[in-house]
């Protein structure tokens, strides 16, 4: 089971602080999960601007221009937010097996022991 996954509120807890136009501390959902370059896109973080190349689609509309746009960051950069405290926590694993045998795997923050 993933620590992190999509939809997940996350917080960025490396890299320059917000009063020096970097994103340490901001707040977001995951929108996506790349699991094999292990980096993940959060709603509001590390925001780019792209320059698209100008097209035109099949009906003659133009496209390309100048787009912003989350791009990825290193999942070891971001935390998993506790949601009784609001703030960032490790990740967990609570394991419970049922009567009938089968076994239930949860995610638990490890400050409260809530699970997430």
């Amino acid at each position: 089971m993933a620590k992190i996954k999509k939809g997940d509120l996350v917080q960025v807890i490396t890299g320059k602080k917000q009063d020096r136009g970097g994103d340490r501390g901001k707040q977001g959902h995951v929108l996506s999960v790349l699991v094999e370059q292990n980096r993940v896109i959060v709603e509001g973080v590390n925001v780019v601007t792209r320059h698209l190349k100008a097209g035109q689609t099949d009906r003659g509309s133009k496209t390309g221009g100048i787009v912003t746009q989350e791009a990825p960051i290193h999942i070891s950069n971001v935390a998993l937010v506790d949601p009784s405290t609001k703030k960032p926590t490790k990740v967990g694993f609570k394991v419970e097996k049922a009567k009938d045998g089968s076994v239930t795997k949860t995610r638990v923050a490890r400050k409260s022991g809530k699970d997430i």
